[in-house]
């Protein structure tokens, strides 16, 4: 009943008809897309580059913990200006950590320095009651790992977001999913993690020590979806042993519980986190079924699942990508929708990995898609296996920077059908635009630029490319392959 209700609720969002959206879909069976990988992102240049959101949310008193993320051949040297009283910085790691008591905003530059040169970087923090000013990034250990997740596996995984080079893009959370949850203290009622997981905080310790953030998941039933302990009657509980613990995140799901009302469950968490000693983003996981994007912020929540499980098939991610239109109005900072995870990589969901069956064109559309959307970008793939191929999809600054602009918009749907252009406000007066071909076949699409608000001479920019590709005029027109896309920036002359 729940699936068929989320594909209710996806064909009621989705405003094209049945016809048009089958037609789609179909569109798979009849072709055969290009499968050999390109790569478009270039190479990041040795000398420094700063990258990573510009803003930083945090409540008073809480612990700071942020990595400055940066490009450029190692070893390369930090350090901050105007860096507030309260804080410290690590010259040689770029982690700056502490704690700020009073509320208010706290700008200062970011500097980055090697042999060869000196990157800097305006960066924001600001005090108050909203965090998460940006849409979380970072890794979730169901799609590859599933019930075969441990120790081990997260501790890797951290290790590698360092080593490939991922945080130095801005790459931050290591999420652990279902199957770490013991049993409750007989005693006390607290939750403890199984045999799998024998020392939560040592584990939460050591990612925090590579200046990366750590999640982890529970539910508003009586047991999670894997059939472990759930968190119902336990909410408040729960989260005080996850901020003793050190945990960042906490992903809460919808299991087990046919009866509940979707709003008081998730209020009995809002109502706890923001009382821990700690920031913790809250990740509403209702799979879209009661609409949270209607009430996910006033809950108290940081992201909302706006639809049921993504796999690695262009059906699953057409359907979910391209079913978001109408909720651009709800996307904020410190609020996002989240048309769940990236299945791009190796991914399973259990301790057998296989290539995403996305072809390559259809991986761009993917994450171009979700960072246009405002998305949570959390990586669902085994990092240890990377090909060069998927390391450029998750590596590309210029289209992060998309996903991370400080003005926390939403792209808006401007033309459906199978010639889709979606356009997201960005922060310095320029525009994001996805031109998507949804076909089966390579389509010429253009654009007017008074469409998406602007007018006289622009320049473009492909941003996979990290090209620029020259003043236009009243219009900018692009060969898009086969459910492929062009993402540009466009940006006014004057």
């Amino acid at each position: 009943m729940q699936k068929l209700f989320v594909l209710l609720v996806l064909s009621f969002l989705f405003s094209m008809s049945f016809a048009e959206e089958q037609k789609l879909v179909n569109d798979v069976n009849k072709i055969t897309l290009p499968q050999t990988p390109y790569i478009l992102t270039p190479k990041s240049s040795d000398t420094p580059q700063i990258n990573g959101a510009e803003i930083f949310g945090v409540r008073p008193g809480n612990p700071v913990l942020y990595k400055i993320a940066a490009t450029g051949k190692k070893p390369i040297k930090f350090s901050v200006t105007d860096l507030p009283k309260g804080l410290k910085l690590d010259e040689q790691t770029g982690i700056i950590t502490g704690s700020l008591n009073n509320t208010g905003t706290y700008k200062m530059q970011l500097y980055a320095e090697n042999a060869l040169g000196k990157a800097s970087g305006e960066f924001t923090i600001k005090v108050g009651d909203t965090i998460c000013l940006t849409p979380p990034m970072g890794w979730n250990s169901w799609n590859c790992w599933a019930g075969s997740v441990d120790d081990q596996k997260i501790r890797k995984a951290a290790e590698v977001m360092v080593k490939s080079g991922l945080a130095d893009h801005g790459w931050t959370y290591i999420n652990i999913d279902d199957c770490w949850h013991g049993k409750r203290d007989s005693n006390t009622g607290e939750i403890t993690s199984n045999e799998k997981f024998p020392d939560m905080k040592a584990l939460a310790d050591y990612v925090h020590s590579l200046g990366l953030k750590i999640g982890l998941y529970t539910d508003c039933g009586s047991k999670t979806c894997a059939g472990f302990e759930g968190s119902e009657g336990h909410e408040e509980q729960d989260i005080k042993t996850y901020a003793k613990w050190g945990f960042d995140y906490v992903k809460i799901d919808w299991c087990y519980c046919e009866k509940k009302d979707a709003v008081e469950s998730y209020s009995k968490f809002g109502k706890a986190i923001p009382q821990a000693d700690r920031d913790i983003v809250f990740s509403i996981c209702e799979w879209g079924t009661a609409k949270p994007w209607l009430w996910g912020e006033k809950v108290g929540g940081n992201c909302w699942r706006t639809t049921g499980d993504i796999v690695d098939t262009w059906e699953s991610v057409f359907k979910i990508g391209f079913s978001q239109g109408e909720l651009w109005q709800y996307a904020r900072p410190g609020h996002w929708n989240d048309p769940d995870m990236l299945v791009v990589g190796k991914v399973g969901w259990g301790p057998n990995l296989h290539p995403t069956r996305l072809v390559p064109d259809e991986q761009y559309t993917h994450i171009s898609l979700w960072c246009l959307l405002s998305s949570p970008l959390l990586i669902g793939c085994d990092m240890n296996s990377m090909d060069d191929f998927t390391l450029s999809l998750l590596s590309n600054d210029e289209v992060i920077a998309v996903n991370q602009d400080s003005l926390g918009r939403q792209a808006k749907q401007l033309r459906q059908g199978d010639e889709q252009v979606w356009a997201k406000d960005l922060n310095d007066g320029s525009k994001a635009v996805g031109l998507f071909n949804l076909a089966a076949a390579e389509k010429n699409i253009s654009i007017s630029l008074a469409d998406i608000g602007l007018s006289g001479k622009c320049k473009v920019k492909d941003l996979w490319r990290q090209k620029n590709l020259g003043e236009f005029q009243d219009s900018f027109e692009a060969k898009v392959s086969a459910h492929g896309v062009v993402l540009v920036r466009v940006t006014p002359k004057d």
